[in-house]
């Protein structure tokens, strides 16, 4: 399902930091986080959608979420955007 959101939105941003920066400037309309990404890289950008009550979907892995959003790497978190 997750995978799907992204595969289907028309803009996102990929990474916890860009991803940060989108919620602080409004643009975020759901966030999607990997599961099997470290808590310590993923805590802040799930903090700040919670603060902004973002709606956060969770990804099996970095992997197919990379994949998803057709890059070579994983990927911990992306924000589909406005």
């Amino acid at each position: 399902m997750s995978y799907e959101k992204v595969l289907q939105a028309k803009q996102f941003i990929i990474g916890t930091k860009q991803a940060v920066k989108a919620l602080q400037e409004g643009k975020v309309l759901e966030l999607i986080v990997a599961n099997d990404a470290d808590p310590k890289i993923t805590a802040q950008v799930i903090n700040e959608a919670k603060e902004r009550d973002v709606p956060i979907h969770y990804a099996e892995s970095m992997k197919r979420l990379g994949k998803a959003c057709r890059i070579q790497v994983g990927a911990a978190a992306v924000a589909i955007i406005r």
